[in-house]
């Protein structure tokens, strides 16, 4: 009886290590002639699970797991040990997932699995390892990203302006008290309650065995149990008018521009391929034929580069190409002004400028809202909308250039219930007509309701905030050399954009030291 007994719970605990198995999401991502084997491991879980007054709980957690050792190796030994297999790993942490990236040649494979199992089953939390982790992101929000980009700075501050009293107002890094108060048994918690079997997606490429996928999709069963409520992505917010943030800093040699308005689709919508075209003509990212890149820089070499996103761009300073591993629901479309002069610079440089109160920003900012509507109301052209769609064809599927970017976009998709975006979004471009992509820019695009920020030299900060708020002329200042060689439609475009109404609303000035609190 006791043996029937005993096979009868036997049986129960492998069926039920078979349900867990088959409820396990899978990405795979099979090449039999590469040498390479990527592991990718996606929690449904990122800073927006943080808790209240410990902002940056998540990335704390992630980066010790990655900057640590594990039950039976320093973080030391582990780089050592991995060092003649030139594998690497790595962690990425964003608004809604977190990801754990792991890349060794199939040749070392059984080697390095121990540490992948070891870092993400049995991390070390060593006291040391937490200690530097928490002391470099305390460093980066109480001062990096103040003094480091203000390009980056701006892009933030426009992120904590749309959600603001949201879980998505934070930065992924947290804040200023919210990382000093975190200690290591917070990690170790959050580790428990959201790093678990519940919310795991497995991801793996490259000439991988079926005996491996099934060991490394059983291993994973040993992660915490628990299946934690999470919370639900907070929303932009849309702005009655144009609401301006200008962030006042010290010695700032430009003004950085950011402005963005809540967009009510993602990839998960077949309309968001439209909304790439129209992008991709108003200005793809570091690129220098976008309308935005034209009238602002090619025309009047205001600045390095003016572009648009319908979307999320990690690293905009870093990537030339858009990565993965940032999927989001809540988004926004957003325009990106990389630093104009200011007057105090313009002043030293031109005498015949010396009278002036504000530098290029208001103007610029005019400049690329202006071309937004003139899209809106007049739409693509044919010509246009067939040049943008011929170059997307080719160019989107430079986003997976490598085995490691596809398998990252394969588990993207998934996020937004897609198979395989990259495809997807190709066949959708393919079939799509002027008349489409033009409906979906009215549809989905508007001006009179929008979030700027503006990061600016203290000088400037206050002068601009009254010519926004009064909405004042802004004609261009040009040295007397450029503006004697003008062509006439530019003079002319000017005195029409100096003029162009924004519907502001509010102005405010804050304080650099006062931001991201």
């Amino acid at each position: 009886m006791k043996k029937i007994k005993y096979g009868f719970l036997l049986l129960t605990f492998f069926m039920a290590a078979a349900l867990v198995a088959q409820s396990q999401q899978v990405i795979e991502l099979k090449q039999p002639l590469s040498n390479k084997i990527i592991i990718k491991l996606m929690f449904r879980n990122g800073s927006i699970t943080d808790s209240k007054g410990k902002e940056g709980l998540t990335y704390t957690t992630a980066r010790t797991i990655t900057s640590g050792g594990t039950s039976t190796m320093t973080n030391r030994q582990i780089r050592e040990f991995i060092y003649p297999m030139a594998a690497g790993y790595s962690s990425n942490v964003d608004k809604e997932v977190t990801t754990f990236t792991f890349e060794v040649h199939k040749d070392f494979l059984d080697k390095f699995y121990p540490v992948v199992k070891g870092l993400i089953l049995t991390p070390s939390f060593a006291d040391e390892d937490f200690k530097r982790v928490k002391l470099n992101q305390q460093n980066y929000v109480d001062q990096l990203v103040r003094a480091s980009q203000d390009e980056e700075y701006s892009k933030l501050a426009l992120e904590d302006l749309l959600f603001r009293g949201t879980n998505y107002q934070h930065m992924i890094l947290g804040t200023s008290p919210g990382v000093s108060s975190i200690t290591l048994d917070d990690v170790k918690q959050h580790y428990k309650n959201f790093f678990t079997q519940s919310n795991l997606t497995i991801g793996i490429a490259g000439n991988y065995t079926p005996a491996f996928l099934a060991q490394l999709r059983n291993d994973m069963q040993q992660l915490p149990a628990a299946k934690p409520a999470l919370p639900a992505p907070g929303a932009a917010t849309i702005p009655d008018g144009v609401h301006v943030e200008i962030v006042s800093k010290t010695d700032a040699l430009g003004s950085a521009i950011f402005t963005g308005a809540p967009l009510a689709i993602t990839r998960s919508s077949d309309d968001f391929a439209a909304l790439i075209v129209a992008n991709s003509y108003l200005g793809e990212h570091r690129k220098s034929y976008g309308r935005l890149m034209d009238k602002i820089r090619t025309v009047r070499s205001m600045n390095y580069g003016d572009y648009s996103y319908i979307e999320w761009y990690e690293n905009g300073g870093g990537n030339m190409l858009p990565v993965p591993g940032v999927p989001r629901s809540s988004n926004y479309f957003s325009l990106w002004i990389r630093p104009v002069q200011i007057a105090e610079g313009l002043k030293q440089q031109y005498t015949e400028l010396k009278d002036i109160n504000v530098g290029h920003a208001h103007f610029a900012l005019r400049l690329a809202i202006r071309e937004v509507d003139n899209l809106i109301k007049n739409g693509m052209t044919k010509d246009d909308f067939e040049k943008t769609r011929t170059f997307l064809r080719s160019y989107n599927k430079l986003y997976i250039q490598t085995p490691e970017k596809q398998l990252g976009f394969m588990m993207d998709s998934k996020f937004y219930g897609r198979n395989d975006y990259i495809k997807e979004m190709d066949a959708l471009i393919a079939k799509l007509t002027v008349d489409d992509v033009n409906r979906a820019i009215k549809k989905y695009w508007q001006v009179n309701n929008m979030y700027v920020t503006i990061i600016t030299d203290d000088s400037e900060a206050a002068p601009l905030a009254a010519a926004l708020q009064a909405n004042t002329p802004s004609p261009m200042s040009y040295s007397n050399l450029v503006k004697e060689g003008l062509p006439k439609d530019v003079v002319d475009e000017d005195a029409q954009v100096a003029n162009y109404k924004l519907n502001v609303k509010n102005v405010r000035i804050v304080d650099s030291k006062d931001t991201f609190k």
